[in-house]
């Protein structure tokens, strides 16, 4: 890995937090909270709250990490460093599945947020491609445009919530939105719809995942994820019980699980019609940021990938735009999930895939803690080791599928790269 190039230190403090409330502030509050709905009904707000915790656990786990490994790459690398190089190998895996999952959702809700309010019918194909170009171009420019359009992104998209919320808590209930029925959940429901949360959580991981461009990352990456996830669980609150005070929950999830935009049917139903064109303009933004977000994340796993030949080599070159190579592959990938799948099928794989993800950063943080002499911090990191695999348990066995797929595929691609690799360099 030396003398390769490296990326520069350009983002402090209130950068990372704009970028880690750009990753969560988005899919979550528009899609994610009508998806746990559907299997909690109006617990939503418990879901939340086993989503929120399950976030802090492994975020302070992942900024432990990341101070200790300030580099791109996020658990790829810390896996590689303190457990093993296959295990490092197999996250990183991971995470290309589930943030890709993400990513595809994310142009797929502002997809359904344009049909809602534009078409009034199902969007057409380039609805699903166009966000995705665009976050991509914006991703090459740099981080410092990526960041300024981030910042906007996310103003847009939270003056547009807190617009919604307002309304909600005021508005009469209605009698019925959907034919959807209220079914009791169970417990196993509960953790289920924890799960899909917390997905939209991870965002944080994006800070950790651009460590290498963080300046003072020992200091500025614990308190970021911090704030990041105190924010975004206090407003995936008051999205989730202003929505099923109109709705209720059945309705709200039944709405989400439609992919047209949950929200603004809401509010159009309830009578809140002057909302549906600032909610799809939110919409469209929050999810836009989350799209951003997740294709420089990606870009930066490939990027780390790239350097140790687990992928091409060809992927780890860093031009004026960043690596530009792993970009154009992610959006690629990206694009091709957003048309072959359901918003509740990615974002169920993507659940999966990144809580298997995040219980490797817990034990590979539990090993750091424990040569560190650290034993509160191991406690901490161990008790997020056993709560991804609990909460991973509920999730229904179909969910496994894309995921597993996809880790053996992408162990044969890492095995192949590093065999072609060997045979260059020998000639």
């Amino acid at each position: 890995m030396t003398g390769e190039k490296k990326l520069q230190r350009t983002i402090g403090l209130p950068g990372a937090i704009v970028l880690g409330l750009g990753s969560m502030v988005g899919t979550g509050a528009f899609i994610a909270i009508g998806l746990a709905a559907g299997l909690v009904n109006d617990l939503v707000w418990v879901a939340v709250l086993i989503g929120g915790g399950l976030a802090m656990l492994n975020g302070l786990s992942s900024a432990r990490l990341a101070a200790r490994h300030p580099v791109s790459g996020g658990t790829y690398e810390y896996g590689y460093r303190e457990l093993h190089p296959s295990v490092g190998v197999g996250a990183g895996w991971l995470f290309l599945t589930a943030k890709s999952a993400s990513a595809a959702t994310a142009s797929m809700g502002i997809a359904g947020y344009l049909a809602e309010s534009m078409w009034a019918t199902s969007p057409p194909t380039w609805a699903l491609g166009l966000p995705i170009l665009a976050m991509a171009v914006l991703a090459m420019v740099g981080l410092r445009c990526s960041l300024l359009a981030t910042t906007v992104l996310v103003s847009l998209a939270m003056a547009a919530l807190l617009g919604f919320i307002v309304w909600g808590f005021g508005a009469e209930p209605l009698a019925a939105v959907t034919n959807a029925t209220a079914v009791p959940p169970t417990s196993t429901n509960l953790l289920h719809a924890g799960a899909l949360v917390f997905v939209a959580f991870t965002g944080y991981g994006r800070i950790a995942t651009l460590g290498e461009e963080i300046r003072d990352p020992a200091k500025s990456i614990p308190v970021a994820v911090v704030i990041t996830v105190l924010v975004s669980a206090a407003l995936y609150l008051l999205v989730g019980l202003a929505a099923t005070n109109v709705a209720g929950g059945a309705a709200f999830g039944d709405l989400a699980r439609s992919a047209d935009g949950p929200l603004i049917a809401i509010a159009d139903a309830g009578g809140g019609g002057w909302l549906v064109i600032p909610l799809a303009i939110g919409a469209c933004a929050a999810m836009g940021g989350v799209l951003l977000n997740l294709i420089l994340g990606l870009s930066r796993v490939v990027l780390a990938m790239g350097r140790r030949h687990d992928l091409p080599p060809s992927l780890a070159r860093v031009g004026k735009g960043g690596p530009v190579i792993a970009i154009v592959v992610v959006a690629s990938t990206v694009l091709i999930v957003a048309t072959t799948g359901s918003i509740l099928t990615a974002w169920s794989g993507s659940a999966a895939a990144v809580l298997a993800y995040y219980a490797i950063t817990n034990i590979a943080a539990v090993r750091m803690s424990l040569r560190d002499r650290r034993h509160a911090a191991a406690a901490a990191s161990g008790l997020g080791a056993l709560a991804c695999i609990v909460v991973a348990c509920s999730l229904p066995a179909a969910a496994w599928g894309p995921p597993v797929i996809a880790l053996f595929a992408g162990l044969c691609i890492s095995i192949l790269s590093r065999l072609f690799g060997r045979a260059s360099s020998s000639e």
